[in-house]
């Protein structure tokens, strides 16, 4: 039986996990795509290619082998340029090649939104070499934010507080880097209330929200993340504003996690990426349609009816403390047992091979079943919610 389409995934991670799970369910064939062997996409897909995004060759090669009608980024470091070539010729990158190239590195899609858009994003300077980097911070103030141009989940991003910090935040972008771009961005600090993730849909029909979601982050990285984050009616609409105008203006037809920091009613751009994003997995527990199921819908151009919430929702990480490749998963029964009336309680497993320092191993997710219990209540749950890594030694 033939295939609704041929996916070829460029990273294959949690996220791209649970988009192929989704892209299957509606006939899709996937050919997962990742620098390692045994990535969590790699085992529900089809088939699987090991390489480096960043090997051109490798990517050309795995392109023209398979033939994909869809090939659909899950990383930031790709060769992108690969990317704009193929679209040339025909090919489908999603959201676009453009869009690809554009939200890959922090710089382009940071001179979209101030530049071209016009929307209020915090003061910024870019550096390339720590001289650089010393004089972008004079000019922006302490406290300031240093985020690599091309980075994922946080990595490499740090606040600067004293001047004394200064080289060690350079140092720690710098080891934090994806891609072959050596080079920051230095924001102002926006003593924000909160910040939120704007999950947009667009498709043919249009540009569809999902109600906005709330995230606590530790070191560039979200821990928590709450749908709905407690927003007034014009602070959601100056957003979903902002956030439109961001997606049109790259094209193409998927799922983009925008990023923004409100204060009071005040909403402030921050970044965008053009995929499922990490605060979205709470979807996995507080939706009809998860960010995946609406990913997949999107750009394979299938109708999305109404998005609705089962009611308020809350994720939580589970992280591992060291390397290891040997280790082993616990404490499911307890996990999977409500710790208070009302609530639901799930927990998806990432399947990755080997453990890290902070490297996201799950993820445990609750939901308010009945409209007396609170979202604290259900984030209280998804904290609490523990699986255990046990290594051997």
């Amino acid at each position: 039986m033939a295939s609704v389409a041929k996916v070829l995934l460029l990273g294959s991670g949690e996220l791209g996990r649970e988009f192929v799970i989704s892209i299957k369910r509606l006939g899709a064939h996937v050919v997962a795509c990742d620098a390692y062997a045994g990535a969590p996409a790699m085992q529900v897909a089809d088939e699987a290619e090991v390489f480096s995004m960043l090997d051109g060759a490798a990517l050309t090669a795995a392109i023209d082998k398979h033939r994909p009608d869809l090939i659909v980024p899950e990383v930031e470091a790709i060769r992108t340029e690969v990317l704009r070539d193929f679209e040339e010729k025909g090919f489908s990158v999603v959201p676009s090649a453009r869009a690809t190239i554009m939200t890959m590195n922090r710089d382009r899609i940071r001179e979209v939104a101030a530049t071209e858009l016009k929307l209020p994003t915090s003061r910024y300077r870019y550096a390339e070499t720590l001289p650089e980097m010393r004089a972008a911070v004079d000019e922006i103030g302490i406290p300031c934010v240093v985020k690599p141009v091309m980075s994922s989940s946080g990595k490499g991003q740090s606040t600067v507080r004293s001047a004394d910090a200064v080289d060690a935040a350079w140092a720690y972008a710098v080891e934090g880097m994806r891609g072959d771009r050596q080079r920051v961005i230095v924001e102002s600090f926006i003593p924000f209330d909160y910040e939120i993730t704007l999950l947009t849909i667009r498709t043919r029909d249009g540009v569809m929200f999902c109600p906005p979601i709330g995230h606590r982050q530790e070191r560039g990285d979200y821990q928590e993340s709450w749908q709905p984050a407690a927003m007034s009616a014009a602070a959601i609409a100056s957003a979903e504003a902002m956030a439109k105008a961001v997606v049109d203006n790259l094209g193409g037809y998927g799922l983009f996690g925008v990023e923004f920091f409100v204060k009071g009613e005040e909403v402030i751009f921050s970044e965008l990426s053009p995929r499922p994003h990490d605060t979205g997995m709470v979807t996995l527990i507080s939706q009809n349609l998860t960010e995946f199921d609406l990913h997949a819908r999107a750009i394979l151009g299938l109708p999305i009816p109404s998005i609705t919430q089962h009611g308020p929702a809350a994720s939580a990480v589970i992280l591992a403390d060291r390397d290891a490749a040997d280790f082993s998963i616990s404490g499911l029964e307890a996990a999977l047992r409500p710790t208070a009336p009302g609530v639901d309680v799930d927990v998806r497993i990432f399947n990755k091979p080997t453990t890290r320092p902070y490297r996201r191993m799950g993820v445990a997710l609750a939901l308010a079943r009945h409209g007396d219990v609170t979202l604290a209540r259900a984030a209280a749950c998804a904290a609490a919610t523990k699986v255990a890594l046990t290594y051997s030694d």
